[in-house]
């Protein structure tokens, strides 16, 4: 087989070799695929300050704007306004000036409401005016003062993933009502602790969908605290860290944490010579070899592995070059 100089002394092999592919020179990206699932950006709970009855709550799925109730207790709406605070302290005539406040007069401006209201951290007669002129609207008693009861603060539009009540509920301040997320599709990997080195914000990746879309995406946000798998869940007991992705392009599917299979980059080489993996040949003496093939003559060359990626494998091996012949099995 292989010559006792290394090189590979060339051999007579008097049946042709079935096929042939040229030995390449290129980038070479070494993958892993690891699971994951479709889901939304921010996931979160909700839970208000009204108590009584619920006599209305959204669906599953449902897609909840500004100005639109989240809930209804005793036939009053509990309404979603946009901001980053929270509804901390109730809002009237005589309270601190605070961003809370300007928070409050912006979403009145945007919903039509105080025509006369300055957009400041300051509780106005104007902004009262336009609290009272807004509760009309919605079917609220007319109070001129604002709190938790009435408006929930979400940082955008907020669709439904779960009704914690239903309709005959009983609600009652701090009860979680609903879990919320946003409206940005994107893929959560329960990553292997063993596999965080493959994550790096900022890569890209290929996500494999279900019905066999392919999408490319980025890795947005990579997890620094470990948790534990629970016990039964896995076969490989260990850990796992929080990896989000975000997808170039919206999904075709609609589904709610579809499973999908995301392909990370575990290894990039660049310019190297490669040859389809199929060519490698196992070696009597240990390791691996090529066949390379010139004319009617074939010789048996060791080589050393590198990166495999794409059906490709990175080797090394005396006297070989871009664009020589190596034997593959027929196709």
């Amino acid at each position: 087989m292989a010559g006792g100089d290394g090189a590979g002394a060339a051999e007579s092999s008097p049946p042709p070799v079935p096929a042939t592919a040229s030995i390449a020179r290129q980038d070479l990206v070494d993958t892993k695929t690891v699971e994951g699932a479709l889901t939304y950006s921010g996931e979160r709970q909700v839970s208000t300050d009204a108590a009584g009855t619920v006599t209305w709550a959204p669906a599953e799925g449902a897609l909840v704007r500004r100005g639109r109730p989240l809930l209804r207790v005793d036939r009053r709406p509990v309404v979603l306004m946009y901001g980053s605070l929270p509804m901390y302290r109730p809002l009237r005539q005589g309270v601190d000036d605070g961003p809370d406040v300007e928070q409050l007069e912006r979403n009145l401006k945007v919903l039509g409401h105080g025509d006369d209201l300055t957009v400041d951290d300051h509780f106005s007669y104007a902004t009262y005016l336009a609290v009272k002129e807004w509760q009309d609207d919605a079917g609220l008693p007319e109070t001129g003062q604002v709190d938790a009861s009435q408006v929930v603060f979400l940082p955008a539009a907020a669709r439904v993933t779960d009704a914690k009540v239903e309709v005959g509920d009983r609600t009652a301040p701090g009860r979680p009502a609903l879990t919320v997320s946003g409206v940005r599709r994107l893929v959560h990997v329960d990553l292997s602790t063993d596999d965080q080195s493959l994550a790096r914000k900022g890569a890209k990746v290929t996500v494999e969908l279900p019905g066999g879309e392919r999408i490319t995406g980025k890795i947005t946000s990579v997890g620094t605290v470990a948790e534990a798998v629970p016990s039964g869940q896995r076969q490989d007991e260990g850990s796992t860290i929080d990896v989000d992705i975000t997808l170039s392009k919206t999904p075709k599917t609609r589904l709610d944490k579809a499973p999908v299979e995301v392909e990370l980059v575990s290894e990039r080489r660049e310019n190297v010579l490669a040859v389809p993996v199929e060519a490698l040949l196992a070696l009597r003496e240990g390791g691996f070899g090529v066949e390379v093939v010139e004319g009617a003559s074939t010789r048996l060359v060791p080589v050393d592995l590198g990166a495999f990626g794409s059906g490709m494998v990175e080797i090394t091996g005396a006297g070989l070059a871009e664009g020589m012949k190596v034997g593959v099995p027929a196709t």
